[in-house]
């Protein structure tokens, strides 16, 4: 007669911890990357977006097709597929490409840090779509984004800025962008499934980005070193920690990853300040703490909500 091990229910939980984890780390350091290929290599923004989006967007259809090939075709047979394009082109292609242009103006740090600004503006957008007031979790993170942008933008001091103005541009653009990007697309998650929305959109957006900047005019300085880090761009910046983030939810709960979230902006500050010696004061730690604050009760908000629904 076999013995049957039985693993404790933690245990799952714990590697399900540990894979979103990664996967939000991954996140963040690929920022950093992003900016070394910046400053140390002459790429753009453009064409690190184009060919980022192409590449990956066609591993993701071809592994869909692979797994579910009906399913991945399908959707353009339906209505879903307008809004499909909306979210490769504003969602997908808008989050990323002004993601990378405020790490262009600034830095990694900075550009994550308020990109997490994007939560706070979904709470504005809820609340007045369902004509209600914010709770009062949701007034604590709002006024901790404010707090935490003053550090960040001024360095503490009203009468100046510590960013450029077009750094700050693109970092409320990125916001907004992952706004959208977090908002538009449920339904259609929700009904064929990330690998093919994803895949997709990624596809969409990249064949978007191409009528203005063409993959094939490669731009950058190429050496053995920024092979490597572009080849870490595409695949721990976007295709791995995506697929740990997928497997992440065979072991806890959707609501449960965004607790761990906050790992990207803090990974993205602690290796662009060691790494890249990026100027990072105390001023900006500050900030950098209350931002990371806010993601953090937006995401025990978060948690409330779904633990009263399944009551």
């Amino acid at each position: 007669m076999e013995r049957v091990v039985r693993v404790p229910r933690w245990t799952g939980k714990i590697y399900g911890y540990l894979l979103v984890l990664t996967a939000a780390t991954f996140w963040g350091v690929s920022g950093t990357v992003v900016q070394k290929l910046f400053a140390s290599y002459s790429f753009t923004a453009e064409w690190l977006v184009v060919t980022r989006l192409l590449i990956s967007g066609v591993i993701l259809i071809v592994y869909g097709i692979c797994t579910k090939a009906k399913e991945t075709w399908a959707i353009w047979t339906t209505k879903d597929r307008i809004a499909l394009i909306i979210f490769g082109i504003v969602g997908l292609l808008g989050v990323q490409y002004t993601f990378f242009a405020a790490i262009a103006h600034s830095n990694a740090a900075t550009a994550t840090l308020l990109q997490y600004l994007g939560p706070v503006l979904i709470v504005f957008y809820f609340s007045f779509l369902h004509r209600k007031l914010p709770t009062h979790l949701e007034w604590i993170a709002i006024a901790f984004a404010l707090i935490g942008s003053f550090f960040l933008i001024t360095g503490g001091n009203w009468n100046q800025l510590s960013i450029t103005p077009k750094a700050l541009f693109w970092g409320i653009a990125s916001a907004f962008g992952l706004a959208f990007y977090t908002v538009q697309p449920v339904s259609l998650l929700r009904c064929w499934g990330s690998i093919t929305i994803v895949g997709w959109g990624m596809l969409i957006g990249g064949i978007g980005l191409a009528i203005l900047q063409p993959p094939w005019n490669v731009v950058g300085i190429w050496t053995g070193k920024s092979i490597f880090f572009y080849l870490f761009v595409i695949l721990f910046g976007t295709l791995i920690p995506f697929l740990l983030y997928l497997e992440s939810l065979n072991h806890i709960q959707a609501s449960e990853t965004s607790l761990i979230s906050c790992a990207e902006p803090l990974s993205a500050a602690i290796v662009a300040v060691i790494w890249l010696h990026v100027p990072f004061g105390i001023m900006e730690w500050i900030g950098a703490t209350f931002i990371m604050g806010t993601i953090l009760i937006l995401a025990i908000q978060k948690e409330k909500e779904t633990s009263t629904k399944i009551e």
